[in-house]
């Protein structure tokens, strides 16, 4: 099976085939238990000449070179990281789609009904 734009021995399983310079990819690689499995995605991403865009931990340095651009989130508990990261990307995505002309206040593909029993 061959897809539009990759050669037969290129393509690989899942996400990490659509990764090219065309798509950007936004990477959240706060400093967690996940960091250094994230860094080698962002090395995937890399190799494909992927443009990354990274949700970092304040004060991260180590990706500086790795990446396009970076966000950053205030340092905290891992437990309360995914609440900092949601707000930065609820903003990018926001932002991206009113650049692409889409109508944020009247989403695609959502139920216009409630359900009530």
């Amino acid at each position: 099976m061959r897809a539009e734009g990759y050669a037969a021995g290129e393509m690989k399983h899942g996400p990490i085939a659509l990764a090219d310079d065309n798509l950007p990819v936004v990477i959240v690689a706060a400093k967690d238990h996940y960091y250094e499995k994230i860094m080698g995605n962002i090395q995937e991403v890399q190799a494909r000449k992927g443009n990354i865009i990274a949700l970092v931990t304040e004060g991260d340095n180590r990706l500086k070179e790795m990446v396009n651009d970076k966000l950053e989130i205030p340092k905290s508990h891992t437990a309360v990281t995914p609440l900092l990261a949601i707000i930065p990307l609820q903003l990018f995505s926001y932002y991206v789609a009113v650049i692409r002309g889409g109508d944020v206040d009247k989403t695609r593909n959502l139920a216009n009904s409630v359900t009530v029993e």
